[in-house]
């Protein structure tokens, strides 16, 4: 016998369609939380503790807006050691630098990031979005002609340069035949323009202009087309 105690405001008649529907939708989302084999993604878990032990990669940044540099730190822990399915993910990161200005949002990236790297999943978003940062004082140029818009942003590409280095971002690499043309280009090029950049020592021919993929000042006029010469992108395909 059921007593019901409270006032009844709306009421349902359950038909049998509506239990194997909503059965049909459990089994479905059931299936949905248990990751395929062709996903490169692991899940783990926040309360995942930490080991004694982990292998971490330091990267140098030297920026020309501060005085001091930074050291990014990111250590991996190592998933399914000793068997064919070891994988490195990372597991926590620390900057360190001399410059106090920066002490605030130093700790509160960590804090954030670390905890994102712990709760497991597809991490690689992080990259995009912490490149897509601008500071609104003005970016600066690295050596060899990149335009960094903000020190995040840099931070961004030191997270995507080691996410590619355990294996977890693919590098994006031109094939053979566009690598060729790109050299034959340089040099011709460079051929009839023998001036240098003398300010950002770039590779790359004088008067080139920056290319919206790859922030480089590497973009000329190349067969009627404008190309960089750094990534191979180009306005005619």
């Amino acid at each position: 016998m059921i007593t019901i105690e409270k006032k009844i405001s709306k009421y349902r008649v359950e038909k049998p369609e509506d239990v194997a529907a909503a059965k049909a939708a459990a089994e479905k989302v059931a299936v949905a939380a248990v990751p395929r084999q062709e996903d490169n993604v692991i899940w783990m878990h926040e309360k995942l503790e930490r080991p004694d032990m982990l292998i971490g990669s330091t990267y140098k940044i030297k920026t020309p807006v501060s005085d001091h540099a930074m050291y990014v730190t990111i250590n991996d822990m190592i998933l399914n050691e000793g068997t064919p399915h070891e994988q490195r993910r990372p597991f926590e990161i620390f900057i360190n630098t001399k410059n106090l200005d920066h002490f605030q949002w130093i700790v509160a990236l960590t804090r954030i990031i670390s905890a994102v790297f712990r709760k497991g999943g597809d991490v690689t978003f992080l990259v995009d979005e912490m490149k897509g940062v601008f500071d609104p004082r003005g970016g600066y140029w690295q050596a060899g002609g990149r335009f960094m818009p903000s020190i995040i942003a840099e931070l961004g590409h030191v997270i995507e340069r080691h996410l590619q280095f355990i294996g977890l971002l693919k590098k994006t690499e031109m094939d053979e035949h566009r690598k060729k043309l790109i050299e034959e280009k340089k040099a011709e090029y460079e051929a009839r323009n023998k001036q240098e950049d003398a300010f950002a020592k770039s590779v790359f021919p004088e008067g080139a202009q920056m290319c919206a993929k790859c922030s480089t000042t590497a973009v000329i006029m190349m067969d009627g087309c404008m190309t960089c010469l750094n990534c191979g992108d180009s306005k005619c395909g």
